[in-house]
């Protein structure tokens, strides 16, 4: 059975960070594709950051800078630093896992909400 659990959000004001946790299991993670998604109320889901089996990353536009995705193969886990946290950062924030193009996965989602 495979299942992505994320945690780590929570209330933050702006300005502050939090470090969001994606833990895998039932797949074979260490060659998977590991991305960050956010949605916020009434927005497409988009993304935020990815990091390759290889280790390569990539960023929206509107995080570089701020965030740094990260992952531990040994612990099947992946991470989404987050730093300088603005209120347009506040969504849930879902991890989604591409272990070929047949085998796609997406977490429960962890809510992040950026305000004073």
């Amino acid at each position: 059975q495979v299942q992505l659990v994320e945690s780590g959000g929570g209330l933050v004001q702006p300005g502050g960070s939090l470090r969001l946790s994606c833990v895998a299991s039932g797949i074979s993670f260490s060659i998977s594709t590991m991305d960050w998604y956010r949605q916020a109320p009434g927005k497409e889901r988009e993304l935020v950051a990815r990091i390759t089996s290889s280790g390569s990353t990539n960023y929206a536009d509107s995080v570089k800078g701020r965030f740094t995705i990260s992952r531990n193969n040994a612990k099947n886990t992946m991470y989404l630093q987050m730093n300088g946290l603005k209120p347009e950062d506040t969504a849930a924030y879902y991890c989604y896992c591409k272990v070929s193009a047949f085998q796609t996965y997406w977490g429960q989602g962890t809510q992040v909400t950026v305000s004073s």
